[in-house]
């Protein structure tokens, strides 16, 4: 179990959705990992509560898709799978093109300065010295944010900031091959400078392109791990 695992009250919420908020993001920001077993009687003592809310709290996971119930094992962190990262990032590859695109004709000069800041900013961190996923990942997500909140659609942006947990969850895969770097970097720049340009299908392009590019990476890292997985369980027979 993972010492950073802390959960944060909050005055307004039962404790049985403190509990699940808290477990949720800890399996989103990779606190806990795929695969990791859930104990009940382990979380609870983690958290400081008792083994009901932590009950619930799994069973709300596994209507999600975070968690799977393994027969004589019990509840296990969900495993990324290719099937699961595809569906949302189908939609988020429609939706960022759709956002690139509002941007270009919508943006303010307040915005499109932060908008600068945040591509520098993501860069300055992705450069830095003690690499930090969960520092770069959300440098990430602010660039992204800043385009997102400048297309003024209030119902385009309910729908991603409903799938900013979900993607959070692919995107630190991606983060983690220092590979991709480089690229990731790139495509910011480019997708920035076509929104500068108001060069709506530049920019379109890039923000399918940065999906598409992390979408393969992430697959290529799945079947890497099943790989081993297999490999370990031969040597295990």
């Amino acid at each position: 179990m993972q010492d950073t695992l802390q959960m944060k009250m909050n005055e307004f919420l039962p404790l049985r959705d403190v509990v699940f908020d808290t477990l949720r993001q800890a399996i989103l920001t990779g606190e806990l990992k795929p695969g990791e077993r859930l104990m009940e009687i382990h979380l609870a003592n983690r958290l400081g509560v008792s083994r009901t809310p932590i009950r619930e709290a799994i069973r709300k996971l596994e209507l999600e898709g975070l968690v799977t119930m393994i027969p004589r094992r019990g509840a296990e962190v969900a495993q990324i799978t290719e099937k699961s990262m595809n569906d949302v990032l189908e939609v988020r590859r429609a939706m960022d093109a759709l956002c690139a695109e509002l941007a270009c004709e919508r943006i303010s000069p307040e915005e499109l300065e932060s908008l600068g800041k945040a591509c520098a900013r993501f860069e300055e961190t992705v450069g830095a010295r003690n690499l930090n996923l969960k520092e770069i990942a959300q440098a990430d997500v602010e660039f992204h944010d800043i385009i997102v909140r400048a297309t003024g659609n209030r119902r385009l942006i309910q729908l991603i900031q409903n799938l900013s947990e979900q993607m959070y969850r692919y995107r630190l895969e991606y983060i983690k091959d220092e590979t991709q770097h480089g690229r990731l970097m790139q495509e910011h720049r480019i997708i920035y400078e076509s929104i500068v340009k108001k060069d709506k299908e530049t920019a379109s392009q890039a923000a399918k392109l940065h999906i598409d590019n992390q979408e393969k990476a992430i697959i290529a890292q799945i079947r890497r791990e099943k790989e081993k997985s297999e490999k370990n369980s031969a040597h295990r027979v």
